[in-house]
């Protein structure tokens, strides 16, 4: 059974007091109640290298602070786009629910022209290298233990139109929450590098180039086996990282060259 839990309800409308740093404090207090009973990691708020050490204040979290706080959101969208690039800017208006009384604003922008947006990976040899070489790059990243690159072609930017204005919208809303709710000091702005789309497409990428890398590795092992005792080994180690990297299809291409391998020493031991 959930435990319930109780949180200080503190109202954003402005309003004249006698004691205006006791409301400060309570409202710090209800920010902080809200994270700690509420809020949970990498769901409503994560921590991302090089952010600095406050967590960072994720969409989910904005929207628990605007449920807590009763901030209703209405947007402003300015269309910037020209010359082949879309491009928003986007004004996030947080007003009080009940009162209509405006609380804060803020700003958001987001365009096809961001290196996330403008690039995609190939979805094969025969795409990259039919596309024009203005149109096409090789993009280098690092690793653990040397880098890998990934063949990459522009984007159509009118089919990320609706991407791009979700993202300058999600972005005005966190930093509209942050101002109307003074969380600064609790929360970092909202950075796209968790966005679940970007962070799915980049570790597909990393993780088909380093599956392939130790293709490439074992195969070339077993290439350069000398004995068919040799390509027992071998086989019998490359079976356990091919388990621990789960690629049920690389082990297929091991296990078949393993076996041609094997043949070939056999027949030149037979001759």
């Amino acid at each position: 059974m959930n435990a319930v839990v109780e949180v200080e309800t503190v109202s954003m409308v402005p309003a004249r007091s006698a004691n205006p740093t006791a409301e400060v404090v309570a409202h710090a207090k209800t920010v902080q109640q809200v994270m700690q009973a509420v809020m949970k990691p990498n769901v409503h708020y994560g921590a991302i290298p090089g952010a600095g050490e406050k967590p960072t204040l994720l969409k989910s979290g904005a929207e628990v602070l605007c449920m807590t706080f009763r901030i209703a959101d209405k947007y402003e969208v300015t269309d910037l786009s020209s010359n082949g690039v879309i491009r928003y800017r986007v004004n996030c208006v947080g007003e009080h629910q009940t009162t209509g009384i405006p609380l804060g604003s803020g700003l958001g922008e987001c365009s096809t022209d961001e290196e996330k947006y403008r690039w995609r990976k190939a979805v094969c040899k025969e795409e990259f290298d039919i596309t024009p070489e203005t149109h096409r790059r090789l993009k280098f990243g690092r690793k653990q233990g040397g880098h890998y690159t990934v063949q990459q072609v522009r984007t159509e930017p009118a089919d990320l139109a609706n991407t791009v204005l979700k993202m300058a919208c999600k972005r005005a809303k966190i930093a509209m929450v942050l101002n109307v709710t003074a969380a600064s000091d609790m929360f970092s702005q909202d950075l796209e590098d968790l966005d679940a789309e970007l962070v799915k497409h980049l570790a597909e990428d990393e993780r088909q180039t380093q599956i392939q890398m130790i293709r490439d590795e074992w195969i070339a092992k077993v290439a350069a086996a000398k004995t068919r005792d040799e390509v027992g080994a071998i086989m019998k180690e490359g079976v356990k990282v091919f388990q621990s990297s789960r690629d049920k299809d690389g082990y297929s291409v091991f296990a078949t060259a393993v076996q041609k391998r094997g043949a070939e020493l056999k027949e030149s031991e037979n001759a």
